[in-house]
């Protein structure tokens, strides 16, 4: 959302217009669940977060000033909100144990029509986001935004509230740090 898009709807919303927040809710609410999907590890944990990130923004929005952007302010809620739901709330992992102690996936990824590939998609999938659990919340927040939201190195900066630089930086040690956990990984 744009500028004056932000400013269309919170002069809308600072007018009495409910519907301008359900409109802006509309527009962010499946980047904003992935976000904290990828950041908790499970979509429960990432329902009830990105619930609690729309509830901060409503009782905020009164006082948002549109810099740099809206989508800027909103991340960064949602990046804030997933690190305190991660130091709050015992979140639930990737992946279950069942009773005998085999590991199992709870929410399968792959639509491939080959059992073959739907495998090989599915161990891949399992292998990323095990990787991601293991690195550090620095270096899985930046590596999130980059790879899987598609924001610029200046949007990240903006979200976190740190330099260019550093947002460099750390998607490099990201990167760095998935390629080392995912080294045994065959295909």
């Amino acid at each position: 959302m744009d500028v004056k898009a932000a400013m269309d709807f919170l002069e809308r919303f600072r007018e009495g217009d409910a519907s301008a927040f359900e409109e802006i809710v509309r527009a962010h609410q499946d980047r904003i669940y992935n976000l904290c999907r990828y950041m908790l590890g499970n979509a429960r944990d990432a329902e009830d977060a990105a619930q609690d990130v729309f509830v901060k923004a409503y009782r905020s929005l009164r006082d948002f000033e549109p810099a740099p952007s809206f989508s800027a302010w909103l991340y960064r809620i949602a990046v804030n909100t997933c690190i305190d739901y991660r130091r709050k709330t015992p979140f639930l992992s990737f992946l279950r144990f069942s009773a005998d102690g085999q590991e199992f996936s709870i929410e399968p990824r792959s639509t491939l029509p080959s059992p073959e590939r739907s495998y090989e998609s599915k161990a891949l999938g399992t292998a990323i986001e095990r990787s991601l659990s293991r690195i550090s919340a620095r270096l899985r927040t930046v590596i999130v935004l980059k790879e899987i939201e598609g924001l610029s190195y200046e949007e990240i900066a903006a979200v976190l509230g740190i330099s260019v630089g550093t947002v460099k930086s750390r998607i490099s040690r990201a990167r760095d740090e998935l390629k080392r956990l995912l080294k045994d990984f065959e295909r």
